[in-house]
């Protein structure tokens, strides 16, 4: 795993996360934030995917690109229910543990037992409805290139988010999630559209590009996508319309940002 941790280095210098809460007439600011929000509802979509290829490796989703957004979105009063292909507890990518990828986000994750319980009871993607949600977000780490881009609830859920006007946000390799997703006539659901996503330099450079099912970078291209990125682990995000996309694990905390406007 040496290959994959020294670039674990390289992205801890980008992230960054921070809060503050008061009182104020009585009223908390995250009730204020509630208000604000009138509640508003965010479904978290996780893989359920654990083995890295035919490496005997694991992989998963990665800390960061869940804990930053959570927190952020929690913060500000949003509800925010965790899903999963086979529900129960998501594979948590093991080189997101590791002392390089830390940031306060997944520091305060480490100590938040309540919601390390919930992540380890989210539902079944298949029961669930967008007519529950305001909007949903998809966290990345490798593991959804291999059953979210694929998984047909995922993508009718998707889809069915978009035709009624409601945000889908991924971040890093969770753009992968649009390599089958379709507009209404038939058309791909990137096609025209300003997005970004994982790049193919920042594969390399945990030598991973000959084990993933597929290049996001590439696979946002062909079909369509106005892709744009920046230097390599540098923070990213785009917004066009309904889809809001980041570049990489730095990139989680501007992804939610852009939703939690969008949503407000």
């Amino acid at each position: 795993m040496k290959r994959v941790l020294t670039a674990l280095f390289t992205i801890v210098l980008f992230s960054s996360c921070g809060q503050h809460t008061k009182k104020e007439n009585n009223v908390t600011t995250s009730e204020k934030a509630k208000k604000n929000t009138d509640m508003k509802k965010v479904l978290f979509v996780l893989t359920s995917h654990e083995d890295l290829g035919d490496t005997g490796e694991k992989t998963g989703f990665w800390i960061e690109e869940f804990a930053a957004p959570y927190y952020l979105l929690k913060d500000k009063g949003f509800e925010i229910t965790l899903a999963s292909p086979k529900g129960g507890q998501p594979p948590i990518d093991p080189n997101s543990k590791a002392p390089a990828a830390q940031t306060p986000a997944t520091e305060r994750f480490d100590q938040d037992k309540e919601t390390q319980q919930l992540l380890a009871q989210t539902l079944k993607l298949a029961t669930l409805s967008q007519e529950d949600f305001d909007a949903v977000f998809y966290p990345g780490g490798h593991g959804p290139l291999w059953d979210l881009a694929e998984d047909k609830n995922s993508i009718a859920l998707i889809e069915d988010f978009y035709k009624h006007d409601k945000p889908v946000a991924a971040v890093c390799h969770a753009p992968g999630v649009f390599k089958h997703t379709k507009n209404a006539d038939g058309s791909s659901l990137v096609e025209g559209k300003k997005v970004t996503g994982f790049t193919n330099e920042e594969e390399a450079a945990v030598q991973l590009t000959n084990v993933v099912p597929f290049l996001v970078e590439d696979m946002l291209k062909k079909n369509g996508g106005v892709y744009s990125k920046k230097e390599a682990w540098a923070p990213y995000a785009v917004e066009d319309g309904l889809l809001i996309t980041g570049q990489n694990p730095a990139s989680s905390e501007k992804v939610a940002e852009l939703l939690a406007e969008r949503l407000q």
